[in-house]
């Protein structure tokens, strides 16, 4: 038996005091236990959870918290042996407040990208945010340059304990005003220690915009690493850019982009599009489990098709503005595991109306799904709602998308080419691989170069067969609802 979720929302072991910044009311919190918070935890997943019948149903008292959350997922697997669900997860209240208006957290602004997670390790930056402390003269971090040592402590070999806890507080700082000391190797090869201050960091969601000159016309260049409120002015200021270059083609690197705001996806995918493609048309169609086959459950509203939207949706700015477009009939999309959720989406949606969407990279990391964050006694829960499909009613890439030549087993296949991430060179750079092969395929038509790796197949699939992943939180790599 299930009491309703609504029975046990705000009890709490150590309910909040004062008001609740977000609303400006005071915490609805009451003291109670932590088995109160697990039974919300039971109800909510019997709920709203996509696969709720999956989940054994097991004593709330029996568990912490954290525990208890943990156990309410399904254990099912994918075709490729992966678990069926690897996006559940909690953020503190305020920290995850924090991230999604402003994208706002502790750290030096560098991408750290694991290529090798156990000795001998691996790691390089990926990229860095403009004005942060790893762009600082004293730093001068630039995607490739690899770390050595931290804080005296060999990344590579070291496998103490407390080398192992050195060098996780050195790489991600829990706060701002933390100095650490770093030695890298740049990519010209060169050595050198310098330190950095940990700060709060601001993403810029949106870097790199510009425009290639070709024989076959101009080609806009964006990287996007972010579906944050600040990228919704950011992608229109792009494309207002872009669409006065007046381009012909466009490559779209979301090679590091998680995801986030599913409306965001739904924006840019308009504005790459057009409206003589998309109107009238579905971007996505949520499913929710089979308890709730009409009505989303969270909002009460009919289900209905999430359209293209073509007016902003007051992010970052006023609601309602016309939002320019470039017109196109195909995209290039940049690739790799990091590609998740709501940037899937919109490879998917552009494929749902007929817009080619043609991929150079390696394989995404295979989530058409997504939910509405709930609050409850200072913590905000993240558990799978509902499934997401096109205008042709496709949703099923649990093991991502892949380029065509992809080796191995794959995901779903589309047009494209496997090329392994290439740190050489930076993001936005012409000779940079997986650009440089967007633009080799978009003259012949063709890949010019061999399969860069094997499709990842399973989580415990040795790492050299597939690109690094990057250091994020784990809301970003989700498609996430505004309640």
């Amino acid at each position: 038996m299930f009491e309703p979720s609504s029975t046990f929302d705000a009890m709490c072991a150590l309910p909040r005091r004062g008001t609740d910044p977000t609303t400006g009311q005071p915490f609805p919190d009451v003291q109670a236990t932590t088995a109160h918070e697990n039974h919300w935890l039971r109800s909510w997943t019997n709920e709203l959870y996509l696969w709720y019948a999956e989940v054994l149903d097991l004593n709330p008292a029996l568990s912490t918290t954290p525990a208890y959350f943990d156990l309410m997922m399904t254990p099912a697997t994918t075709p490729s042996g992966n678990p069926k669900d690897q996006f559940h997860f909690t953020f503190p209240t305020a920290d995850w407040v924090a991230l999604s208006q402003s994208g706002a957290q502790a750290g030096y602004g560098a991408a750290w990208i694991i290529l090798e997670a156990i000795p001998p390790r691996r790691l390089v930056v990926g990229f860095t945010e403009p004005g942060s402390p790893a762009t600082m003269a004293s730093a001068n971090l630039a995607r490739g340059a690899e770390v050595l040592f931290v804080d005296g402590v060999n990344l590579v070999t070291d496998n103490t304990a407390a080398g192992v806890d050195t060098l996780n507080a050195g790489l991600f700082p829990a706060a701002a005003g933390q100095a650490h000391t770093f030695t890298v190797q740049d990519p010209g090869g060169a050595q050198r220690t310098f330190s950095m201050t940990s700060t709060i960091v601001t993403s810029d969601p949106v870097q790199n915009v510009s425009v290639i000159s070709t024989s076959a016309g101009p080609v806009g260049y964006m990287l996007f690493n972010d579906h944050i409120a600040p990228a919704e002015q950011d992608l229109i200021g792009a494309v207002n850019f872009l669409q006065g270059q007046m381009i012909t083609d466009l490559v779209l690197d979301i090679r590091y982009n998680g995801g986030g705001f599913l409306d965001i996806a739904s924006e840019l995918a308009y504005m790459i599009a057009g409206p003589a493609r998309t109107a009238g048309r579905t971007f996505e169609l949520l499913q929710f489990n089979d308890k709730h086959p009409t009505r989303d459950p969270v909002s009460g509203e009919l289900i209905a098709p999430i359209p293209f939207y073509q007016t902003s949706q007051g992010f970052s700015g006023p609601a309602n503005q016309a939002l320019p477009t470039v017109n196109l009939g195909r995209v290039f999309v940049l690739t790799g595991p990091d590609t998740c959720s709501a940037s899937e989406s919109i490879m998917n949606s552009l494929r749902g109306v007929d817009v080619e969407v043609i991929q150079i990279g390696s394989t995404t990391c295979g989530k058409p799904y997504g939910f509405y964050p709930f609050d409850n006694c200072g913590t905000t829960y993240f558990s799978i709602q509902f499934k997401g499909v096109n205008a042709k009613n496709f949703g099923d890439y649990a093991d991502g998308f892949s380029p065509q030549n992809t080796l191995g087993n794959a995901g779903e296949r589309i047009p494209g080419c496997s090329v392994r991430d290439d740190f050489t060179r930076q993001l936005g750079d012409q000779a940079e691989e997986r650009l440089a092969e967007a633009l080799r395929y978009r003259a012949g038509g063709s890949c010019t170069v061999a399969p860069s790796g094997l499709a990842r197949a399973t989580l415990a699939e040795a790492p050299e067969v597939t690109d690094g992943r990057m250091y994020k939180s784990p809301w970003h790599q989700n498609r996430i609802l505004r309640r």
